[in-house]
């Protein structure tokens, strides 16, 4: 074997020079493929690498967006069918429409709708009446009885004209029952002839069902005869006009209109393009009088139809009286129409008992309110509850800036508005004060609402904050407030309606409830976390900073109080740590009273209810005051920044007001004395015997800071930023003036401190005296003289300022008057 591989070295020795030379040449070109292969290799490696990582965060993009749009899995708070007409048939119809002077609807996604129009007869036709609009320039109109369930009475004025809206309901049937309508028309403070008046009553379907007009002697659409999926068969009578006080007939002239319709945001549209001035007046005696009339065709170019809609025009001289009737065809035996005196005597009835329950539950009478005052009172809780909606659709929401935004889950939410004309739709921490209100009159109704918000939860824990569902919603949104972004949240305030419903409320309602409350609170505490343990930070604020003299926080409700200037994830909102102590401590009592385990609430109420960190998170020694921290400078203003040169050709561009920081930020409390300073009071955080609470009262009483004769402002009149505008087009808002939300806390916190041993027990009580004096007094006088709630009020004059009405928390008037807290 030795000699064989020496036979074979031998022989291969020989050789070796030559393939030496070979391998010389070979071993470059080998090298170069090996690099070469092995660089391929790393680039295919690479590739696929960062192709799993975009897959990778296309699939993290997905699934964020699919659980962005999904459904919370708990238990729906608000069983399945149980708003139908069969489960709930007291409140399958309503004036469900606040966004309309009157209408109604079904509680149902593709509900019968009803409404009204009007228009005074006028050279160049007038202006028509239909959706709750502040350039109407109506003197006044809201709801002066209200019961939210079963009747209501409205007043209308529209210049010298005014109109009387009233409805009945009346149960029967498997279908919600029946309703019926009057509607009044009279002159009032003047001389000259009355214009001509149209009344314009329609019906519509939205996607669904039938109606078939029924006309009499060809010209007067005397009823509509339907069916849908949800009502069954029913008819729908236009009664012939009469004169007030009595059953004698009017004369008046007839029109009807029927088309396919182009959506309920485009109604006015449709009507509004229908008339036409051919039409003829010739009441007896009378001389004869051109006015616009409905002719067909009707329809809208080019607008695909939804459904169809029927239209009833009766024009007339007023005074007048109208009744409308609709007769469900399950009732049986069909009972009498609901009309003429039979309507009356029902109305009187139910008028009576609304006072009567009214007294029972507020007292006011019993206070030496006097009658006028008491009236206001009812005013106000009847705006409350004919504000009540029902919307069905989808959001538009999105993950994060710069993702797409996508749809949101199909969703209703029965709900209380804001106001009827600006803010016709549903806002998350509006509703919890809404509720403090509804809640006290009728505990069921508070519970659904409260139900349908908890229901439009995504899987994260998330509600969006603002909700616009269908196109009636949307069509008052301007289009950058439509979106809605996952990471803002908005204050809980349905906890506090929630504090107050939690003794009485049924079990099963708080069993359903309290997951969904868990998941909510969760979400909080994990996606507004602040810096430090057990502190917190609003996210998305304003980020675009030069724009605004102080970037906006829209989640915390409070829009543009100042915070520090310079946003960064350092900040710590006294506000919102107030509001995650009071939801652990609602939590715990939720929990204890479902026998579920309530120590992890217990803890955290007990730790965000400790003084110490609170003084150690938010008391600013330099200030006096709690406060905000953050990256702050106080030396900011709005200055002109003048246009860059135009090109040839191109107009000048207006010069803009930019953000100057004229000190750089530093992390410090931000001064700004005002109402989130107050939160550890009006929570009640603050103990009894703290050594703060004495600064605190002696704010809120300082003339030159947070008291003024009508409430307490919004921010101290001696801030840098009191009543100063953020931008060019924005006026200060949370800047000073003075919002019944934030009195009516503070009123009802310095009613606990007065009840409560501590060494500012009689302090407490003295101010509480007083503010609430000034608030009653005020919103009282405003109401009287401009006939309207507003949405904030002067603090210099005590003016209504913002959009009017403006029912919403400015109704908790009437539980300061009634001292129910």
């Amino acid at each position: 074997m030795a000699g064989e591989r020496r036979r074979r070295g031998g022989d291969g020795a020989r050789e070796r020079p030559r393939e030496r030379g070979a391998r010389r040449e070979r071993e470059p070109r080998e090298r170069g493929r090996g690099r070469g292969r092995s660089a391929l290799v790393a680039a295919a490696a690479a590739l696929a690498v960062a192709g799993a990582l975009c897959i990778a965060a296309q699939w993290s993009r997905w699934s964020a967006a699919a659980r962005l749009v999904a459904p919370h899995p708990a238990p729906p708070a608000l069983p399945p069918g149980s708003t139908g007409a069969l489960a709930a048939p007291r409140l399958f119809w309503g004036t469900y429409r606040p966004n309309v002077y009157f209408g109604m609807k079904t509680r149902s996604p593709r509900a019968l709708v009803t409404g009204l129009m009007w228009l005074q007869q006028q050279e160049g036709g007038g202006g028509l009446r239909h959706t709750c609009e502040e350039s109407d320039g109506l003197s006044r109109y809201g709801w002066l009885m209200h019961d939210g369930e079963s009747f209501g009475v409205q007043e209308i004025r529209d210049g010298a004209l005014v109109l009387r809206t009233e409805f009945l309901k009346r149960p029967g049937g498997q279908h919600g029952g029946d309703w019926s309508w009057r509607v009044t028309a009279r002159m009032e403070n003047t001389t000259a002839p009355p214009p001509l008046l149209s009344l314009f009553f329609y019906v519509a379907t939205d996607g669904q069902g039938t109606l078939e007009p029924q006309l009499e002697n060809g010209t007067r659409l005397a009823a509509v005869k339907g069916t849908t999926e949800e009502l069954g068969d029913f008819t729908l009578r236009f009664l012939r006009p009469t004169v007030l006080s009595s059953e004698d007939p009017k004369h008046a002239s007839y029109h009807w209109l029927e088309a396919p319709s182009p959506g309920l945001h485009r109604l006015t549209e449709l009507v509004r393009s229908s008339l036409s001035p051919r039409a003829a007046f010739s009441a007896p005696g009378r001389p004869r009088r051109r006015f616009f009339a409905l002719s067909p065709p009707g329809g809208l170019p080019g607008a695909p139809p939804r459904g169809r809609v029927l239209l009833h025009q009766v024009t007339l001289e007023p005074p007048a009286a109208v009744e409308v009737t609709f007769e469900s065809g399950s009732a049986a035996p069909a009972p009498a129409p609901l009309a003429g005196a039979a309507f009356s005597a029902a109305l009187a009835r139910h008028e009576a008992a609304f006072q009567q329950r009214f007294e029972a539950t507020f007292g006011l009478a019993g206070k030496g309110f006097t009658a006028p005052q008491r009236r206001f009172a009812q005013a106000a809780l009847s705006e409350v509850l004919g504000g009540i909606g029902y919307f069905h659709g989808r959001s538009l929401v999105q993950a994060a800036p710069g993702e797409r935004a996508v749809p949101g889950a199909e969703a209703a939410l029965f709900t209380a508005v804001p106001s009827r004309s600006f803010f016709p739709r549903g806002f998350l921490w509006d509703e919890g004060f809404h509720q403090l209100l509804v809640a006290r009159w009728d505990p069921a109704l508070s519970r659904e609402v409260v139900a349908h918000w908890l229901d439009l939860m995504n899987a994260e824990g998330w509600i969006p904050r603002e909700q616009i569902l269908g196109d009636e919603a949307r069509a008052k949104v301007p289009p950058e407030f439509v979106l809605q972004r996952s990471e803002t949240a908005n204050p809980p305030t349905l906890l506090l309606a929630l504090e107050r419903l939690l003794p009485a409320a049924p079990r099963p309602f708080l069993r359903r409830l309290f997951p969904r409350l868990l998941a909510w609170y969760a979400w909080l505490n994990r996606t507004q976390a602040g810096p430090e343990p057990l502190s917190f930070r609003w996210r998305g604020r304003d980020a675009e900073h030069e724009r605004f003299l102080n970037p906006k926080t829209l989640a915390s409700g409070l829009d543009d109080y100042p915070r520090a200037s310079h946003p960064s994830p350092q900040e710590r909102h006294l506000d919102l740590y107030c509001w995650m102590a009071l939801g652990a401590r609602v939590l715990a009592a939720l929990a204890e009273r479902l026998g579920e385990p309530a120590e992890p609430f217990r803890a955290a109420a007990r730790a965000l209810g400790d003084n110490e960190l609170l003084e150690r998170l938010h008391w600013a020694p330099e200030l006096g005051a709690f406060a905000d921290y953050g990256n702050h400078s106080a030396a900011v203003a709005l200055r002109w920044q003048p246009p860059a040169p135009a090109a040839p050709g191109q107009p000048p561009a207006a010069p803009q007001l930019v953000r100057e920081v004229r000190e750089a930020p530093r992390l410090r409390f931000v001064d700004a004395l005002g109402y989130v300073s107050l939160f550890p009071v009006l929570l009640q955080l603050l103990r009894p015997d703290s050594p703060r609470l004495p600064a605190v009262l002696a704010a809120m009483r300082s003339e030159g800071q947070l008291w003024s004769p009508f409430g307490l402002r919004s921010l101290a009149r001696d801030s840098a930023f009191y009543l100063r505008r953020n931008t060019q087009h924005d006026p200060p808002y949370w800047r000073g003036s003075v919002w019944l939300n934030i009195n009516y806390l503070a009123v009802r916190a310095l009613h606990g401190y007065a009840s409560t041993e501590g060494p500012q027990r009689e302090r407490a009580a003295e101010l509480y005296r007083e503010l609430r004096h000034n608030l009653i007094t005020n919103v009282y006088r405003q109401h009287a003289d401009s006939g309207f709630l507003w949405e904030h009020y002067s603090d210099s004059s005590g003016r209504g300022q913002g959009c009017r009405p403006f029912a919403g928390w400015t109704a908790l008037v009437v539980l300061a008057m009634a001292e129910d807290y």
